[in-house]
């Protein structure tokens, strides 16, 4: 039996300030998203991180 592990790293970078738009300056989270990133699953966490996240910082510029 294979088993397969996918581990999917934190976005976070180190800058963790909440700019007035309510996202992280470092890594475009919410609070909420921030908060409950460690209860996601996998599938969960890539799509933040390869759909949600980057159109966030495409549109902050």
């Amino acid at each position: 039996m294979t088993t397969y592990f996918r581990a999917v790293l934190s976005p976070c970078v180190g800058v963790c300030t909440l700019a007035d738009d309510g996202l992280c300056e470092g890594c475009h989270r919410t609070g909420p998203e921030i908060a409950r990133w460690p209860q996601m699953n996998d599938d969960e966490r890539l799509q933040l991180m390869e759909r949600v996240l980057p159109d966030r910082e495409s549109r902050r510029g």
